[in-house]
């Protein structure tokens, strides 16, 4: 199929120092949450993207040397030549599709830890660790022997990782997280010597890495540099002008520029911070200084905007890093002109969260994500049908249409009914708040799916009883019927039922349902992720009064995980709303119905009376399991209605996130018909290989 003429700019070869890529789509280096653990599960998310028509497939960030390492964080390592079995796996996996392999060669330096090796972190200057969760734990100054040394480590890393087979080496200074960043800014870097001072001093070990690594392998790999070229802190920090003085003397330097803002959160807003292409007015001109390929990203997902962004002379090449795992097929859809196919990423920073918590990675949007291998997922095939023919499907929430979407593929007979007047469920509902519209691509990319299949039937409006499906005849039933937010407080704090007055008490589903609080307005926060700051956000913007409360240290603490956290509580802060960390709400004594709720101090009991006109509680679901109990009690009467089973995905079975009910939506639809041992592992997994058991006599 010949490529739409809109679109051929993105298709066309580009030349990288000695090697080429086959076109201008560039998966660029991000994090899986699997590396040395799980090493085929991560090949295998690397060969997806290759086959999906990626030019260019990165690694992670790989750390070169065992003193700067980053447990508890999972990633890929170079350290000597055990590790490059692990890393050809990934080069084997992706040349098999005709795409080049980068490798992102990391010394974290101030931001290494070292917990696992135990050795004293390194940096400019004599400063505390740079992480997420502030070790007790300070870098020594690097000493000219300690340049010297990791000039020689990185160097070799270099040439193990073109024994490995890769084409691309990296040098990493950006996201606050490769030392040659630490070096750049002014903020760590209080040197008096040749590499601290001036703006030349300071990117004297970024220029010497590069000119090393050229010299050792860039006789037959491009030479990238990562660096970020802002941390947005005016001239305390590294700043754009700075950058493009550097650019002037050194653009011609490397084979590649990848640029980047200097902190990872601020460069991978979610959707909620930022727009697509929001890196713009920071990365713009820095083309023109330099004859060398520019790559960078911006969550794109259209290609019109990336065509945009190439024929403004802004990139060169298109960087993804969560588009690529939203859809890994993205360049190919496009090439065979299938953007209805496209599944744009919604920037939820799901994906980052797998990092986060050393987790393999998962996805909204694409529920194959980090099961490639262990469960042989592809996320553009699927197997056909079993011997079962019909599935009615109850709920159009995000986990019924991909059950339904998937099903469909596999060939059965589906029919999906929603109680509603549109689908989406809890997708709808939430894509409406201040900051979610993106998350409303769920809805889109699966309505228009399912609008292709002959074999798919939706009915809205439809409110199905038990005689309704044992009527229908379909021989499985899968409940996705989503759940409700309590009304009683219960969450994490309180385990037991309170008596909250319900003349003045709503949930997220009264305020869904268009019952919204006035007044003074208390959000009590015991989910801990998104919804209650967001529902404050809302109150605030109908002009509530409004005060959040949580038992957290933090609002919204778990979007720790998703790179938002501080974003969110500034947000609100700057909104004028009121927030109380480590805080519960009590109902107050419910005899006396003018008494106000109050909020105890977690540690010191101390007792504040909330003076509120509404309390709105964001605090445990329950799972709307009513139509099973009620088929349970006719279960006598299945086999005359040809129902072989009845199941529940979803919210229905579990409350949690929507990429949680997207996958179990799909998972369904993969095992239907199929053989599932309850006593085996589902799922492949690689254990370490154990060493030589030693003489325990004499082994000390």
């Amino acid at each position: 199929m010949e490529v739409d003429e809109r679109y051929k700019i993105l298709f066309e070869p580009l030349k990288i120092g000695p090697v080429v890529a086959p076109n201008r789509f560039y998966q660029v280096p991000h994090c899986n949450g699997m590396g040395y653990r799980d090493v085929t599960s991560m090949a295998a998310l690397r060969a997806i993207k290759a086959e999906g028509g990626w030019g260019v497939v990165c690694t992670e960030q790989v750390e070169i040397h065992h003193t700067s390492e980053i447990t508890p964080y999972i990633e890929l390592r170079i350290w000597d030549d055990k590790d490059l079995p692990v890393l050809s796996r990934i080069t084997n996996a992706v040349h098999t599709h005709g795409s080049l392999a980068g490798i992102e060669l990391a010394y974290n330096g101030m931001n290494a830890p070292n917990l696992y090796s135990r050795e004293v972190p390194l940096g400019p200057s004599d400063l505390p660790t740079y992480t997420f969760s502030n070790e007790p734990v300070q870098a020594r100054a690097m000493t000219k022997r300690d340049i010297t040394n990791l000039r020689r480590w990185h160097r070799n890393a270099a040439l193990r990782s073109k024994a490995a087979g890769f084409d691309i080496v990296y040098v990493y200074g950006a996201h606050g997280l490769g030392a040659p960043q630490h070096f750049l800014s002014r903020r760590y870097n209080q040197r008096t010597d040749e590499y601290g001072g001036s703006l030349k001093n300071r990117a004297r070990l970024l220029i010497e890495l590069i000119e090393d690594t050229k010299e050792a392998v860039g006789d037959t790999c491009a030479v990238a540099c990562r660096i970020g070229v802002d941390e947005l802190l005016g001239e305390e920090g590294i700043h754009r002008e700075e950058m493009l003085e550097l650019f002037n003397e050194i653009g011609e330097l490397p084979d590649l520029w990848d640029l980047t803002l200097c902190s990872w959160d601020i460069d991978s807003r979610t959707s909620r911070f930022g727009e697509e292409g929001h890196q713009e007015p920071f990365v713009t001109g820095f083309k023109q200084l330099t004859s060398k390929p520019v790559v960078g990203v911006g969550r794109f997902t259209s290609p019109d905007a990336m065509v945009s962004q190439i024929r403004r002379g802004v990139l060169d090449l298109i960087g993804a890093a969560r588009p690529s795992i939203a859809d890994p097929f993205l360049p190919k859809k496009i090439a065979e002109d299938r953007l209805e196919d496209i599944r744009e990423c919604i920037g939820c920073n799901i994906c980052v969260s797998g990092d986060m918590t050393m987790s393999p990675i998962r996805c909204t949007q694409n529920p194959t994500m980090g099961e490639e291998w262990r469960k042989g997922w592809h996320p553009e095939k699927i197997h056909g049908k079993g011997k079962s023919e019909s599935v009615l499907i109850i709920g159009g929430g995000p986990a019924g249409m991909e059950c339904a979407r998937a099903l469909g593929r596999r060939g059965y007979q589906v029919t999906l009914a929603e109680k509603n007047k549109e689908l989406g469920g809890r997708v709808t509902q939430e894509s409406r708040l201040p900051g979610l519209s993106a998350w409303n691509r769920v809805l889109d990319y699966r309505l228009g799916q399912i609008r292709q299949m002959d074999n798919v039937e939706t009915y809205l409006g439809s409110e199905v009883t038990v005689e309704d499906i044992l009527e229908f005849g379909s021989e499985h039933v899968v409940l996705a019927t989503g759940s409700r937010w309590r009304n009683d407080g219960v969450g994490r704090h309180h385990l037991i039922p309170q008596k909250f007055p319900e003349a003045n008490t709503y949930t997220p589903d009264d305020i869904f349902a268009g019952r919204l609080p006035s007044g003074k307005v208390v959000i009590y926060d015991d989910d801990h992720f998104y919804l209650g700051g967001v529902l404050a956000e809302l109150c605030q913007k109908n002009g509530c009064e409004v005060t959040l409360v949580t038992p957290a240290a933090l609002v919204s603490s778990w979007t720790v995980h998703t790179l938002e956290q501080e974003m969110i509580e500034a947000d609100l802060l700057k909104k004028g709303i009121r927030i109380v960390t480590r805080h519960v709400v009590h109902p107050g004594k419910i005899l006396i119905p003018e008494s106000e709720p109050y909020a105890v101090h977690i540690y010191t009991k101390e007792v504040k009376i909330l003076e509120c006109d509404a309390l709105v509680l964001v605090t445990a679901r329950l799972p709307n399991a009513g139509l099973e109990s009620a088929l349970e009690q006719v279960r006598d009467s299945w086999d005359d209605a040809g129902i072989k089973s009845v199941t529940r995905i979803g919210d229905s079975l579990a409350p949690a996130t929507i990429a949680a009910a997207v996958y179990s939506g799909h998972r369904y639809a993969r095992e239907l018909d199929e053989e599932i041992d309850p006593d085996e592992v589902p799922f492949e997994r690689e254990l370490t290989a154990i060493a030589p058991e030693p003489d325990w006599k004499t082994f000390w």
